[in-house]
């Protein structure tokens, strides 16, 4: 059996490298993931089912600061529910600016 040379070793390590270091990354962006699922599950439960005075201002704080941050009018579609007023303040606004409420 001949022995391999350093560089050919060398070659190997970095080929091995490589391929643990891209395991690595997409293990780290799968649990990146994860979390942003789970944040998102836990902000949309508040919302849905929270009665307490945080959940609703949570939903205040999101409408005014979520148009701002989604850029994409796909990702704006997404969140269309939770970005419409209640028709009370539809209504309010509309007696402020003369329009008739849909």
């Amino acid at each position: 059996m001949a022995k391999r040379s350093i560089a050919e070793r060398l070659a190997q390590l970095e080929a091995q490298r490589k391929t643990l270091q891209s395991k690595l990354g997409k293990q780290e962006r799968a649990k990146d993931t994860r979390r942003k699922v789970l944040l998102g599950a836990f902000v949309l439960h508040r919302l849905e089912k929270g009665q307490d005075e945080f959940s609703k201002k949570l939903g205040d704080w999101l409408n005014k600061e979520l148009p701002g941050f989604l850029t994409r009018e796909d990702d704006k579609a997404l969140f269309d529910d939770l970005l419409k007023k209640p028709r009370s303040e539809k209504a309010e606004s509309a007696r402020e600016t003369g329009k008739a409420v849909p």
